[in-house]
């Protein structure tokens, strides 16, 4: 049976991180690929257990900071060269060793920037409301002793019935029907 609309998924509460760590894995293994974990605290194996394995902070971070230097080595070479070009002390207009300094600087600026920025992008913040705010026990729990699993009706694999008899299978655990 599919999911009702306005469905956002199932969310299973777990006591402790290996029981949320069993049900990922089986959950991954029966082919649900649209599922997160919620944790009170970093569980790398849950994490593993969805098959999340792509970061890509340190592609947007490298591409921030070679785009500080890029544009601290052009501003310094348009302005000596073109802009406002002074004969200092016979150097030549263009005279690239000394543009490396602060090229650096600002590759390092953008790069931090841009690792800051990206990450919270990324991370689809600032979140002010989440279907998953509105669960029994999950704002006190995710945030204290339990340990959630939800699988989401965006999931080919989802089906309401299937889906809940899958969760329950894992022992005497609470799973609720979540609505957008």
């Amino acid at each position: 049976m599919p999911a009702r609309e306005g469905t956002y998924g199932l969310l299973a509460e777990f006591d402790t991180p290996s029981e949320l760590v069993a049900a990922a894995e089986a959950a991954y293994a029966y082919g649900y690929r649209r599922m997160d974990c919620y944790t009170p605290y970093p569980v790398e194996e849950a994490a593993e257990a969805i098959g999340f394995h792509r970061n890509n902070v340190s592609l947007v971070c490298l591409i921030g900071g070679l785009l500080g230097l890029a544009t601290m080595f052009g501003l310094e070479t348009w302005i000596s060269v073109w802009a406002y070009p002074l004969n200092i002390g016979g150097r030549p207009y263009f005279s690239w060793p000394s543009f490396i300094v602060p090229a650096y600087e600002w590759t390092i600026l953008f790069a931090g920037l841009s690792a800051a920025f990206g990450m919270i992008a990324m991370n689809g913040l600032p979140t002010l409301y989440h279907p998953l705010f509105n669960a029994p026990n999950f704002r006190n729990g995710a945030t204290s002793d339990k340990f959630f699993l939800c699988l989401e009706a965006t999931d080919p694999k989802f089906s309401l019935t299937d889906s809940r008899a899958f969760l329950e299978g894992f022992g005497p655990i609470s799973v609720v029907e979540v609505e957008h």
